[in-house]
């Protein structure tokens, strides 16, 4: 094949909060490091994804965002791209991808590569299909078959399309007691806990989880919901919470950073989005041991093997989830032998694995050979 193109990739987020997302972009970042890969994050100096590059002096750039077409950042950008000979853009998300547009009208020599994190269906508004199917993109990376799927129905050009799981640390989270934290909220010691960690938006579905809620306490008195995560529906979701009676028998804690005490405290994880692109959260709750009771939706079948490392169930049914969760928590021999199951089943979702797959997807693309 000859000498290798050297890669040199920069990375752009435009994103502010601090998501599955923003995790994976740390770990590719850590991992073309150790790799020996020149790279860096081009992101805003308010987005919490710079925050977490300046605390771990990781190499960035910041550069002030006001909107995915802002002409002024991506002329920014294109310099730094020509300064610094970059030869592959990575957008992670889909503003970011605007931004990578403009970007790449100014650098026309540098790959544009853009991730696809969510399994919504690109064809509106028109922007979104003109965006994602256009010459301008050399690859996008989706992170499940499911979202392979939707763009090529969509219309994409699937030899566009390159399949790249997100990856997870599965020694991220280390065992620790947790009656500490369950003190700290409340749960009485009888209780098991059904736990989730999602932000509280509208694809997570929280409605449906709520509602199988209310059913399961009705039936299993012996039972504590707690939920991770913050977002804009949160204020409509405690309204629910309210008009269901569940009072303390289901928890919003808000967005924490002490997930490992948290996965150490849950007896069976929960996921009820009606759409996911992957779903790093239900990753780690299998690499801590944990059974999972999910929804059929986007690329959750492609961690969950039903009945064998965990229990799926038809999205947006409330009845099925409860009674998914009440065949778990009724039946321990049941729980140990899908928890026996789920740290096995996430091997092929280490973030080692991610990292040098974009390793090879970086050198297909610089070198014209075969991902």
């Amino acid at each position: 094949m000859g000498k290798k193109t050297k890669i040199n990739v920069l990375h752009l987020e435009t994103a502010l909060e601090w998501r599955g997302g923003q995790q994976q972009i740390a770990y590719l970042v850590h991992g073309l490091l150790r790799a020996g890969i020149n790279t860096a994050l081009v992101a805003p100096p308010t987005a919490k994804v710079t925050d977490y590059f300046r605390k771990n002096a990781l190499p960035f750039l910041e550069v002030k965002v006001r909107h995915g077409w802002d002409l002024q950042a991506a002329r920014k950008i294109a310099r730094f791209i020509g300064e610094n000979r970059v030869n592959i853009l990575h957008a992670h998300s889909s503003h970011a991808l605007s931004l990578g547009l403009l970007i790449k009208l100014l650098r026309p020599s540098v790959k544009l590569i853009a991730s696809r994190r969510v399994d919504f269906s690109v064809k509106k508004p028109l922007i979104g299909a003109l965006k994602y199917n256009n010459r301008l993109i050399d690859r996008i990376v989706c992170i499940s078959e499911n979202i392979a799927n939707v763009l090529t129905a969509d219309g994409v050009n699937p030899a566009k399309l390159s399949v790249i799981y997100s990856g997870i640390d599965p020694d991220r989270f280390k065992a620790q007691p947790a009656e500490d934290l369950r003190k700290e909220l409340g749960i009485p010691r009888e209780h098991l806990v059904v736990g989730t960690v999602a932000a509280l938006v509208g694809h997570k579905d929280y409605p449906t989880l709520l509602r199988a809620a209310a059913l399961v306490v009705k039936r299993y008195p012996r039972v504590s919901f707690c939920a991770v995560g913050e977002g804009a529906d949160r204020p409509q979701l405690e309204g629910l919470q309210r008009r269901l009676g569940l009072g303390d028998r289901f928890r919003f804690v808000g967005f924490r950073s002490d997930l490992d005490r948290f996965y150490a405290l849950f007896d069976v994880f929960a996921l009820s989005s009606y759409k996911e692109g992957l779903g790093t959260s239900v990753l780690d709750a299998l690499a801590c041991g944990l059974p999972v009771v999910a929804s059929r939706a986007g690329g959750i079948g492609e961690m969950i093997e039903d009945e064998k490392n965990g229990l799926l169930v038809p999205p947006r049914d409330d009845q099925a989830l409860a009674d998914a969760l009440l065949r778990l928590l009724q039946d321990e021999a049941l729980r140990k032998r899908l928890a026996r199951n789920a740290r096995p089943s996430v091997e092929k979702f280490s973030f080692n694995r991610m990292v040098d797959n974009h390793i090879r997807l970086y050198e297909q693309l610089l070198t014209g050979g075969g991902f």
